[in-house]
């Protein structure tokens, strides 16, 4: 099989043997990054009566029960439903199946060295993704790249998968830096930490909000041009993958839901035709 695709008016092909998952695998009962200490994910065994569902058992199949929080237990895509009072969900809003994504390292500053603001106020400790960070690392993308654009925060270690962010609180966006995301025209934001605003921010979500271009307050539901908005956190890019320009699938579980376990895999490009 051979694909291209046309993006802003040029031909690329598109790898599709050669492609990167971004989703943390999810190992029920086994390692896994978790936000706010909630339970893990984990796995049980079915049983009623005298069926038992582990063929090592003796159960005649595998029939196991899964428990899981999809904001905390791992990778996961949601919409603007994780913040409105109408249950919005992300399977019914994500409608687009090969995006055109930018992926970008970014270093994640101090927050009292840099003028970057947040809501409520910035504290000691806080590690802010800045508008300047941003803005360097997107300098010579084109905007027909960044329908999605997923951010990798460095330092980059694999203890990101399975990292208990209570203890080591992750980084989060500065008000400047998601306006100028959504001033990016940004539709599918995927990152690496649990969350785009800080662990405890006063209930207020602050860049969730502008990211959906919602009130301040209240939980309205946001307007009809941000309703296909996606927010994909927990994902781990590892090293390999260079940053520039792919093909996006955003793969989710189909939850009636404000957020799902989700895949999303990059497909890299390349200039050219394949004739």
């Amino acid at each position: 099989m051979l694909l291209e695709t046309e993006v802003d008016g040029i031909r690329y092909r598109v790898h599709h043997n050669t492609y990167f998952h971004l989703a943390i695998p999810m190992q029920f009962n086994g390692p896994q990054p978790n936000s706010y200490d909630v339970p893990a994910a984990t796995a049980s065994t079915f049983e009623t009566g005298d069926f038992v569902g582990d063929t090592r058992r003796g159960g005649s199949c595998n029939f196991e029960s899964y428990q899981l929080i999809p904001h905390c237990n791992g990778t996961h895509t949601e919409c603007a439903g994780h913040l409105s009072d109408e249950r919005l969900s992300v399977h019914e809003l994500l409608n687009d199946m090969l995006i055109p994504a930018t992926l970008i390292s970014v270093h994640p500053e101090e927050a009292g060295t840099c003028n970057d603001t947040y809501a409520p106020d910035k504290q000691p400790g806080d590690m802010l993704i800045t508008k300047a960070s941003l803005e360097t690392a997107l300098e010579q993308i084109p905007s027909a790249w960044t329908q999605a654009l997923i951010i990798r925060t460095l330092p980059n270690d694999t203890g990101k998968q399975r990292r208990r962010y209570m203890q080591s609180p992750p980084p989060f966006f500065s008000l400047e830096a998601m306006q100028y995301i959504r001033s990016s025209e940004v539709k599918h934001l995927l990152v690496d930490f649990p969350s785009l605003d800080r662990t405890f921010d006063e209930g207020r979500l602050s860049t969730h909000r502008i990211f959906w271009d919602m009130k301040n307050e209240g939980h309205d539901r946001p307007p009809e041009h941000a309703l296909t908005r996606t927010v994909t956190e927990m994902i781990y890019a590892g090293d390999e993958i260079p940053d520039g320009r792919y093909i996006l699938n955003l793969q989710t579980a189909p939850f009636v839901a404000d957020a799902a376990p989700s895949r999303p895999v990059l497909f890299p490009v390349t200039l050219g035709t394949l004739r």
